[in-house]
C-alpha cells in the first residue's frame, strides 16, 4: 500500500467538490446579525473606562511608593527619612514628587491610630491585598486630600464614610486618656505623660505634632555670615529670613530645595532645626579648647560646635554607631571642618584607648542622649510606632546612666550638657535633677541667662528659668531640652 504523503507544504485543503473550506472566521450570515456586533461593540466601548493620562499614571506610580515605605517602615522600623532617601536616590524624583510622597507616607504613619480605629470591625482589608491601599485613602480622607467617590472606586467593598466620620465616635469614647490618644492618633501611654505634664495645654503640643516642621538651615560661621547666607539664598529666588532666637539660623518657605544651592553644595550651610542649634550655642565652646560631643550621631551638632570652636582646639565626635560617624566625615568635608576626630564608642560599654585617654580632660561634655523624640514627631512620625509604656519607661534610666558615664569626662569646672530631642518632664527635668543629687558627681546648674543672655532666655526656658525647653505649640521649632551642669572644682 502507498504512504500516505504529509500535507505540510501542499497548498490549501480543499473541501468538498475540490474547493478551498471557508477561512477560520465565521462571517455573519445576515447585514442585521452585522448590526447586532457593532451594536456590542460600541456599548463595550462606553463600559470602559477611560485611558489614563500619563499625570494619572505618575500619580499611582508616587502613591505606590508611598505605600512600599510604609509598608517597609512597619516591618523593618528606623526613620522615614532614611529609607526615603534610599527610594527617592534610585527613582530620581524630582522635588515635586517626592513632596507627594512624603504627604502621602507622614499622614498614613502620623494618622495610624485613628485609621485602625476607624477600620476597627470593618470589612477593610486588615492584610493582604489592599492593605496598604486602604490606609493610603484613609489617610487622604481624613486629611481631606482624596473622597469617599475616589476611594470606593478603588475599593468598593469598604465602608468610607465611617472612615469620615471617626471622629464622631472618638468624641463619644467615655475615658478621656482614650479620647485623647485617639483624637491625635498617639499611643495611650505618651498621651497620658502629655496630659499630666502639660495640663490644659497638652491639646494644643499634641495638635502641633500633627503639623509641619519648618525648613530651618544653619548658616556655617566658617564659611559665610547669616546676612551673606540670606543674600545669597534670596538672590536664588528662595524667600530666606533670618530665626528669631538662634543667631546663625535661616528659615526657608515649605517647599524650598536648598540642597540644590551653591550654598549648599559649597558648604556655606547646614540643614539644622533651631532647637538643634541653641543647644549647640549653649555648650559655649570656645576655640582652642577640648569638647566632646558623647552621642553625636550624624554630627549635625559636631559641625556647628566646630563652627563656635573657629576650628580652633580638639572636638571629639563620638558614638556607638560607626555609620553615622562615616555621614559626619563626609559632611565635615562639605563644611570644611577639620578640628575633629571621630571615635566609635559605647559609653555604657568598654571605652577605647582614645575616648578613656580624655578622662576629666574636657572643657566641655555634650550629651544629646537617645530618647522618644517625642520633640520633632513633626519631621519623624514614625516614632509614634515606638512609643509604649515600656519605652516610656525604659529611657529615663538609660539617659541618667549615659549621661553620668559622659560626665567622668569633663575636668573640674568644665560643663556637662544634658540634651533631648523629647517634650517629656520625666526625660529632660528628672533626669537633670538625678544628676544634680548625685553626689559623687558634684554638679551644679549654670542658668542659662547666664549663656544667653537674660531677655532671649526668657522666652524659651522652663517656669526655673534653668533649663532650655522649646516647644512646637510655644516657638515653632522642634522640642528640645538641655540643661548646663557645672562640675565643681
Amino acid at each position: 500500500m502507498p504512504e500516505r504523503s504529509s500535507r505540510k507544504g501542499q497548498g490549501p485543503k480543499r473541501g468538498t467538490g475540490g474547493r478551498p473550506s471557508r477561512p477560520e472566521r465565521i462571517r455573519p450570515r445576515s447585514k442585521a446579525l452585522a448590526r447586532r456586533r457593532r451594536e456590542a461593540d460600541r456599548r463595550a466601548a462606553l463600559d470602559a473606562p477611560p485611558p489614563k493620562s500619563a499625570a494619572e499614571k505618575h500619580g499611582e506610580e508616587l502613591a505606590a511608593m508611598a505605600m512600599e515605605l510604609w509598608e517597609t517602615i512597619r516591618r523593618e522600623g528606623g526613620f522615614a527619612s532614611t529609607h526615603a532617601a534610599s527610594l527617592y536616590r534610585d527613582a530620581k524624583l524630582s522635588p515635586g514628587a517626592k513632596a507627594r510622597v512624603h504627604e502621602d507616607l507622614h499622614a498614613m504613619l502620623r494618622l495610624g491610630r485613628t485609621i485602625e480605629y476607624a477600620f476597627q470591625d470593618s470589612n477593610a482589608p486588615h492584610s493582604g491585598p489592599g492593605f496598604a491601599l486602604a490606609r493610603l485613602w484613609a489617610a487622604r480622607i481624613l486629611t481631606k486630600r482624596g473622597t469617599i467617590a475616589q476611594a470606593t472606586e478603588l475599593l468598593p467593598a469598604v465602608d468610607w464614610k465611617r472612615v469620615f466620620d471617626v471622629g464622631l465616635r472618638i468624641a463619644a469614647e467615655a475615658d478621656p486618656v482614650r479620647r485623647f490618644a485617639l483624637s491625635h492618633s498617639l499611643p495611650d501611654a505618651f498621651a497620658e505623660a502629655l496630659m499630666d505634664a502639660y495640663g490644659d495645654e497638652a491639646g494644643a503640643l499634641a495638635a502641633a505634632f500633627d503639623g509641619k516642621a519648618p525648613l530651618t538651615l544653619r548658616a556655617n560661621a566658617l564659611k559665610a555670615t547669616r546676612e551673606t547666607v540670606l543674600g545669597e539664598l534670596g538672590a536664588a529666588g528662595l524667600r530666606a529670613k533670618a530665626t528669631e532666637f538662634s543667631p546663625w539660623g535661616v528659615r526657608l518657605p515649605e517647599g524650598s530645595d536648598p540642597y540644590a544651592t551653591a550654598a549648599f553644595k559649597e558648604g556655606r550651610i547646614e540643614v539644622q532645626d533651631e532647637a538643634s542649634q541653641l543647644v549647640a550655642e549653649l555648650v559655649a565652646a570656645a576655640p582652642g579648647s577640648l569638647v566632646i560631643d558623647a552621642c553625636a550621631g550624624a554630627g549635625g551638632k559636631t559641625l556647628a560646635l566646630g563652627a563656635w570652636m573657629k576650628n580652633k582646639g580638639v572636638l571629639v565626635a563620638a558614638d556607638r554607631h560607626g555609620t553615622r560617624l562615616d555621614e559626619l566625615k563626609r559632611r565635615a568635608r562639605r563644611a570644611g571642618l577639620f578640628c575633629h576626630r571621630a571615635v566609635k564608642a559605647d559609653l555604657l560599654g568598654t571605652w577605647p584607648k582614645e575616648l578613656e585617654e580624655l578622662r576629666g580632660k574636657a572643657a566641655r561634655v555634650l550629651v544629646d542622649a537617645p530618647c522618644t523624640g517625642t520633640g520633632a514627631l513633626r519631621r519623624n512620625p514614625e516614632a509614634r510606632l515606638r512609643l509604649d509604656g515600656d519605652e516610656l519607661a525604659r529611657l529615663p534610666e538609660e539617659q541618667f546612666r549615659i549621661a553620668r558615664a559622659a560626665a567622668a569626662l569633663v575636668k573640674p569646672n568644665g560643663r556637662l550638657i544634658y540634651a533631648t530631642c523629647s517634650v517629656l518632664p520625666a526625660e529632660n527635668e528628672r533626669v537633670a535633677e538625678r544628676l544634680l543629687a548625685d553626689a559623687e558627681l558634684g554638679l551644679t546648674v549654670v542658668p542659662i541667662a547666664e549663656i544667653l543672655g537674660g531677655a532671649r532666655a526668657k522666652k524659651i526656658s522652663d517656669p526655673s528659668g534653668r533649663y532650655l525647653k522649646l516647644l512646637p505649640h510655644r516657638h515653632g521649632t522642634d522640642g528640645f531640652f538641655a540643661a548646663v551642669l557645672r562640675r565643681k572644682a
